[in-house]
């Protein structure tokens, strides 16, 4: 319900919420109430959908909290019309009014990737670029001028002053600006990622779109920088473009050389430093996944966040068997999903207030 509501609750957060309940009272409201706030809750923003999302499951007072982004308006929206198609169904109405409930959108948004034809994931282009305009942001050094500042701007003061013989009347404050956060995408495109690459490339592109700071690349048994030809307004011929320039396309998988090319070349030049890391891969490696746990604690060390996209997660029985994910997931921040189109809002709304998993 949380994140429905435009919350981010990861499992660092989950698991703080249920270390916190452990040491109070269950039976007393007000205990669990500031417990799960303190632990759930990271932005001002967001105390009152909190606050309605917890009377809507606790006290069960009929009020959900409302989306925050157009993207979970968007789904909610999607969700309730497909609930009234069914019921509608379930009453025996007839075609017309069935028709008018139900909405294909959703079938698309829960459609595996590896499932669509190249007419259905063309229909997804623009939602998928949509969702990739959200960037994580930051705090910069810079300073602009605004009335509800904390850092006073005396240049401004000092010359203000001047028309009133030097009494400082009129005082003029600064605050720091929000930008974007540098993004780093690593997309797997072996074999076994083929069926998703395509879908996976497209929401790339649309981050680089999104403004400067992105990087892209591909790896499978080598790394390669994509940045320039995924760039442009025509997504079709950025991915034909990317197509012709990877030269292992639909090969075979060494995440760790390739972890190790991005770290002596990219990590020496300060790319990773500070940034949001997001890998997409299976965890299928070919080679020894010793050098994956390695190369993952050196990206670690000099990135502000890393998540690791697979889709195979999608699956309800996955689990994390193969070798290079499991030597890689230590050093994970955030591990979703990335097998369908609702799984890349999640992955778009998690990037929107992504912190680093040991602040949580």
């Amino acid at each position: 319900m949380l994140r429905e509501a435009g919350l981010e609750v990861g499992p660092g957060r989950v698991s703080d919420a249920l270390h916190g309940l452990d040491a109070v009272e269950l039976a007393r409201r007000d205990d669990v109430y500031w417990t799960l706030r303190q632990t759930l809750v990271s932005r001002a923003e967001d105390i009152g959908a909190f606050d309605r999302a917890f009377a809507a499951w606790f006290l069960r007072v009929p009020e959900l909290a409302p989306p925050r982004t157009p993207e979970a308006q968007r789904a909610r929206a999607v969700r309730t019309a497909s609930r009234d198609g069914k019921e509608d169904a379930a009453e025996g109405v007839d075609g017309e009014e069935r028709a008018a409930g139900w909405s294909p959108d959703e079938v698309l948004r829960r459609k595996d990737f590896s499932e669509l034809s190249r007419d259905e994931l063309a229909k997804l282009r623009l939602l998928i670029a949509e969702l990739a305009a959200t960037r994580p942001q930051r705090r910069s050094r810079r300073l602009r001028r605004t009335p509800r500042g904390t850092t006073l701007d005396l240049r401004r003061l000092v010359r203000a002053s001047l028309a009133t013989g030097g009494d400082p009347v009129d005082r003029a404050f600064r605050k720091r600006v929000e930008t974007h956060r540098k993004l780093i995408v690593l997309c797997d495109v072996s074999g076994s990622m083929e069926p998703y690459s395509r879908a996976i490339l497209l929401f790339v592109h649309g981050l680089l779109e999104s403004g400067r700071g992105v990087e892209a690349f591909a790896f499978g048994t080598r790394l390669t920088r994509l940045s320039d030809e995924l760039s442009g307004p025509d997504p079709e011929r950025a991915l034909e473009e990317a197509s012709k320039r990877v030269v292992d396309w639909s090969g075979g998988t060494r995440i760790g050389a390739s972890l190790k090319a991005f770290n002596d070349l990219w990590g020496r030049r300060a790319l990773s430093r500070g940034a949001v890391v997001v890998i997409v891969s299976d965890g299928w490696e070919r080679e020894h996944a010793r050098l994956v746990g390695r190369e993952m604690a050196r990206l670690q060390r000099a990135a502000y966040a890393i998540v690791w996209v697979n889709p195979l997660k999608g699956n309800p029985d996955y689990q994390p068997l193969a070798e290079g994910m499991r030597a890689a997931l230590p050093y994970v921040d955030r591990f979703v999903a990335g097998h369908n189109l609702a799984s890349l809002e999640e992955l778009a709304g998690l990037l929107a207030g992504i912190e680093r998993r040991h602040a949580a």
